[in-house]
């Protein structure tokens, strides 16, 4: 996926919808409750008609419109024999971030990977691999938000040149510290932090793109695409970005 497809996807309404309704994915409002419990990613389907899927459900979900759909106890029985998700979502562990719920999904559509800072280790590498590889994932998005306590963590670590006490805590500022600290020296302003964010989901991505021969092939053939956002706390939105 290009970066002229990943912002006209995320910054125009109109195009997301017609990559709906050309994948035959665009129901109408009126629809009952039972063709929503159905209506799910197509087996066979594109990272562009993936990133235009989650973008709606994000659009209703801000929106107030959220129709929580395949969350059912048949929708729990029909997923448990197998399970195909058509995205993998690596974000924060942040409670105020629940993928599932923000992009307005169900059981058995997203493969979500959740640790501090969405920073990519062995394991979450792994974990993304095994998505793509054995379940057909298209679209991989490594998720940021607003006011990140990693970022603001690290950030902090920079300025005052000292880390968290915990090695375990520090394992996580570790990782983010080399990719935003020439942004980190500006200060600790909202628009840092905010900047600090964007340095680190772009860091993410392009680990997953390039530390991963699964992955990077995947990408090179047009199967995977992996993508950065991020979430605003405030609004309720996720607005995605290209490397």
């Amino acid at each position: 996926m290009t970066r002229r497809a990943v912002l006209a996807l995320s910054r125009r309404d109109a195009l997301g919808a017609a990559a709906l309704a050309a994948a035959g994915l665009w129901l109408a409002p009126a629809r009952s409750a039972r063709a929503k419990e159905a209506a799910a990613m197509p087996a066979d389907f594109t990272p562009e008609q993936a990133l235009a899927w989650l973008l709606e459900g994000n659009r209703r979900f801000a929106a107030g419109r959220a129709e929580a759909p395949r969350r059912t106890l048949a929708r729990v029985h029909d997923t448990a024999p197998d399970q195909k998700p058509f995205a993998a979502i690596l974000a924060c562990a942040d409670s105020r971030v629940p993928p599932e719920i923000l992009f307005d999904q169900g059981f058995g559509d997203l493969f979500v990977v959740r640790v501090a800072g969405n920073i990519v280790a062995p394991s979450i590498v792994g974990s993304i691999e095994f998505a793509a590889s054995q379940f057909g994932t298209r679209l991989v998005v490594v998720m940021g938000h607003t006011s990140c306590g990693a970022i603001t963590a690290s950030v902090n670590a920079i300025a005052t040149g000292t880390g968290p006490e915990s090695k375990n805590l520090r394992a996580i500022t570790d990782r983010i510290s080399p990719h935003i600290e020439a942004i980190a020296r500006r200060g600790s302003g909202p628009e840092t932090m905010r900047d600090a964010m964007r340095a680190n989901v772009r860091a993410s991505v392009d680990h997953l793109r390039h530390g991963s021969q699964i992955l990077e092939e995947l990408v090179i053939k047009g199967r995977v695409a992996v993508v950065g956002s991020e979430y605003d706390l405030e609004t309720g939105r996720v607005s995605f970005f290209d490397h």
